[in-house]
């Protein structure tokens, strides 16, 4: 079994640990894409699932990882969520995620997922011809904001032209990235 584990997608398949939340992720993520909601049945089974293959896996100290990597992840995505810059079912699927991963895993997927969100952004803007406009707007504000630091109220969620982005993509994204970092460094 160590030499079939040992090339590609394969090994991937051999660690349940993350061939499973990767699939979950990704049907989060096609579901945000054609839907623009990741439907709670995935988030609470999702989570549901993670507690008992942790508890099953590694026993107490596994399920405590569990609840401690969906605390962290519904942590991590509640500020921005309450600052209307995702949807709820973005916080619940990486709360879902954390259990499956754990703590030290939850925070990389986040960092990545952070990351693959940015990326996406970047790509739809220059897709949408929009990325130059979105850097000068940036720019005078932060201007402004330097220039003007005690007098001027910066606003709290700042027009974007609409640009709204299905985050499951990112969250997919960054467990795949999560994966390959996992593979390639173990």
């Amino acid at each position: 079994m160590a030499d079939l584990c040992s090339t590609g997608a394969i090994r991937l398949a051999c660690h349940s640990e993350l061939s499973l939340p990767l699939l979950l992720s990704l049907w989060m993520a096609g579901m945000d894409l054609v839907w623009r909601r990741i439907p709670n049945y995935l988030t609470l089974g999702g989570a549901v699932a993670g507690l008992g293959f942790q508890l099953g896996g590694r026993g107490w100290s596994g399920l405590l990882d569990g609840l401690g990597g969906a605390v962290l992840g519904f942590s991590l995505l509640l500020w921005p969520y309450l600052k209307g810059g995702m949807g709820a079912g973005d916080v619940k699927g990486l709360a879902a995620l954390g259990t499956w991963l754990g703590l030290e895993r939850t925070f990389y997927l986040f960092f990545y997922m952070g990351l693959s969100g940015g990326l996406i952004i970047i790509a739809v803007l220059i897709w949408q011809g929009r990325f130059w406009t979105q850097i000068r707007r940036g720019s005078i504000q932060l201007q402004n904001w330097v220039l003007c630091q005690s007098r001027l109220k910066v606003p709290a969620r700042v027009e974007a032209g609409g640009l709204e982005i299905p985050y499951g993509a990112a969250l997919a994204l960054g467990m795949v990235l999560l994966c390959g970092r996992q593979l390639w460094f173990s």
